[in-house]
């Protein structure tokens, strides 16, 4: 295997973001909301919650608090318990809208499904039909061979082994326009439940039963195969651990305050609050202020709201694991076809050589052209009219002249007159051999003017013309990849989050070195085969860097499976998409910049309510500490900067903004924090001020007005 080679590419400047600046969809649905209170309540059930250490240490409390409530009632230990109810009972909210996003874009997904008959084909092979057999859908197994006719729904996914056919995959992909499937290359993968609108097609299934693409959407959306990512592992253990210490600390608190009492007769409670059951449910509210239950409640909406992002984008995530790893990609490798270029050359200039003038070259380009179907035929033609005044002349037009459509074999198109008058364009190898067997004679000066385009990137082709018996090459069309607009200036922005962009083209480096000057990547990999994408992911794997790429084909489907973010084409092959851990369903492979950027604001949005939360417990201990022990300890009225007016109220207080600000962060981690590329140490710092400083002075503002209110209520006097 060879070792690809690396050529450095220079910078760009910094510009404005042309894409999407914002993330659809965040924002709560009052009906949604409602919709998703039965789910909310159903996930009290202890064998749900067990997962989130953080809330069932708050279930487990508000049980006791429940008991303690009903052997000793009052006032205020049953608006403690409620609120005590009302913040799990949110917390299961915020997840349950998140999954409710999913259930939404599930329904759609399964009108696609449907008991379908299948038409399987017996003994098939190529060049031999087979006996036709209607078996149901289900029944399918991989390696079965069904036929479908236009009008009908394709029932399993898998591979077009026949025939060509306009497919509607509206179902799957929400967008109109029919696509193309055909046997060979990397445009025959087909999906079950989309519609075939004309032609026959015979289709190899690649799925196993019940594992269908859709199915596989479908359990993905709803949130019923998410599994927990790693960094939202860890910090579960973060935040059970942390729950466990304050279990203790709280614990401890009681004991302590009876031991002061005994040694200041004067302090008549030990908490300031009378009563067993008092006591008991001020311990439980308590522990509930002082854990990270923001975080605790809301990490697991952060990350289906995560992959419902990507879904909103036609981006089917096999796992939130990928979703994750996006955020923390340091390379992209990104083909140049289709992705940075437009993906079809096109006409720039017309270079004459010495003695031809540029209207004759143009008007002998567009003729010759005319007959050339291929994207590029057709650029040189609006080129010339554009360019030089030259009507959009058609073959139809010219009596008697013959044309000769471009071919692979001859690489020339052109066109015979009557007259003698003979026209050719393409390739500079095919068109000297021409004027040469025609008795002409090609000058050095094309030579010149073929190695100045090719320097510059670009792609030339010669035109000759045989006139009056004379054979004479007339000048040369520079054909260039068009850069898409606005590319630059997100590979200016991939720099600034620190990701390095790596092209991969096929073309020589000379071709190589331009595109990737005037498109502004870092790097660029030419005259690049499978196995030197497959080396050069390794090479940068084992530098310790995480490497996200795109790719359709069958060819692409190692380097997609050893990627750590590896997207696939819809179109693609069954191959690609199953080495993959993430489908476009759109086909685009500029989405993978876009993938990066809602894996990094997951990432985000996660350290900032992680930091909001944990500050939230920062001010807590201002509000509810000085509050119970002031009596027992008189320098701590020092601390109580908040001057809450009891410490029932204060207790009260801080439970019901502990459960309040969980509905209000639902819609954050839902949309997300917003997004903007910067420095790592930019976003610490803006995370802090923003988050930190806010989760700080949140709380003293809530609770005090919380406080207002509460002192109004009977008992609280």
């Amino acid at each position: 295997m060879s070792t690809p080679t690396i050529h450095s590419a220079p910078t760009g400047h910094p510009a404005p973001n042309p894409g999407r600046s914002s993330v659809k969809g965040g924002l709560l649905d009052p009906k949604m909301l409602w919709r998703s209170v039965p789910d909310a309540v159903r996930k009290l059930d202890p064998r749900t919650l067990w997962r989130n250490p953080v809330m069932f240490v708050v279930e487990v409390g508000a049980v006791w608090s429940t008991v303690l409530a009903v052997v000793e009632p009052s006032w205020f230990g049953w608006l403690t318990v409620i609120w005590l109810w009302l913040t799990v009972v949110f917390a299961n909210l915020a997840e349950a809208v998140a999954e409710g996003r999913g259930k939404a874009q599930a329904d759609t997904l399964r009108k696609a499904k449907t008991d379908m008959v299948a038409r399987r084909l017996n003994g098939w092979s190529a060049g031999a039909g087979g006996t036709e057999e209607q078996v149901p859908a289900p029944r399918l197994q991989q390696g079965d061979f069904v036929v479908v006719e236009a009008g009908q729904t394709i029932p399993g996914d898998g591979d077009v082994v026949e025939g060509i056919a306009s497919v509607d995959e509206s179902a799957i992909t929400g967008e109109s326009a029919p696509v193309i499937r055909e046997s060979g290359g990397d445009r025959s993968a087909v999906t079950g439940g989309t519609t075939v609108l004309s032609d026959r097609i015979v289709v190899k299934i690649t799925q196993k039963p019940g594992e269908s693409f859709i199915d596989r959407m479908i359990a993905l959306v709803e949130g019923a195969n998410r599994q927990k990512t790693p960094n939202e592992i860890a910090l579960n253990i973060l935040l059970a651990a942390l729950t466990i210490i304050f279990v203790f600390a709280v614990a401890t608190l009681q004991p302590l305050a009876i031991f002061s009492k005994a040694n200041n007769p004067g302090v008549p409670d030990s908490l300031a609050l009378t009563g067993d059951g008092v006591t008991g449910i001020v311990m439980v509210a308590l522990l509930v202020c002082l854990i990270p239950t923001t975080i605790g409640a809301l990490l697991s909406a952060i990350g289906i709201a995560g992959m419902d992002r990507l879904v909103q984008r036609n981006v089917l995530a096999m796992s939130g694991r990928a979703v994750e790893a996006a955020g923390d990609v340091n390379v992209l490798l990104l083909d140049k076809t289709g992705t940075i270029t437009l993906g079809n050359r096109q006409a720039s200039d017309f270079v004459p050589l010495p003695g031809v003038t540029p209207e004759r070259l143009a008007d002998a380009a567009q003729l010759s052209s005319l007959a050339d179907e291929t994207p590029e035929g057709r650029s040189i033609v609006v080129y010339a009219k554009q360019e030089y005044g030259l009507r959009a002349r058609t073959p139809g037009e010219l009596a008697g002249a013959e044309w000769v459509e471009f071919t692979a074999m001859t690489r020339m198109s052109g066109v015979d007159l009557e007259d003698g008058h003979l026209l050719r364009k393409g390739a500079t190898a095919s068109v000297a051999e021409w004027i040469r067997a025609r008795g002409g004679d090609v000058p050095g000066a094309l030579a010149d003017v073929v190695d100045e385009i090719s320097a510059a990137g670009g792609t030339p082709l010669a035109v000759g013309e045989v006139r009056n018996g004379t054979a004479s090459v007339l000048g040369v069309i520079h054909l260039k990849d068009v850069v898409k607009q606005g590319m630059r200036e997100r590979f200016d922005e991939m720099r600034k989050m620190g990701i390095r962009t790596v092209m991969i083209t096929g073309d020589n480096p000379l071709t190589a070195k331009a595109i990737a000057d005037e498109a502004g990547v870092d790097d660029f990999l030419a005259e690049a085969t499978p196995e030197d994408k497959l080396a050069l992911i390794k090479r940068e794997q084992e530098g310790g860097k995480l490497v996200a790429m795109t790719g359709d084909g069958t060819n692409d489907a190692p380097a997609l499976a050893q990627a750590d973010v590896g997207v696939a084409m819809n179109t693609g092959t069954s191959a690609a998409k199953e080495a993959g851990n993430m489908v476009d369903l759109d086909s685009d492979p500029t989405k993978l910049i876009e993938i990066v950027e809602i894996g990094k604001q997951l990432l985000i949005t996660r350290g900032a309510l992680t930091t909001f939360s944990i500050a939230n417990d920062i001010a807590k201990y201002f509000a509810i500490i000085p509050a119970l022990f002031v009596s027992l300890f008189p320098g701590l009225d020092l601390l109580n900067v908040m001057r809450l007016h009891s410490p029932q109220s204060a207790i009260l207080s801080a439970v019901i903004f502990n459960a309040v600000v969980i509905v209000a962060l639902i819609p954050l981690s839902l949309k997300g924090v917003r997004y903007t590329p910067a420095s790592a140490s930019k976003l610490l710092s803006r995370n802090l001020l923003v988050y930190g400083l806010g989760g700080i002075i949140a709380p003293f503002v809530g609770i005090k007005l919380i406080d207002l209110v509460i002192q109004l209520l009977p008992g609280m006097s």
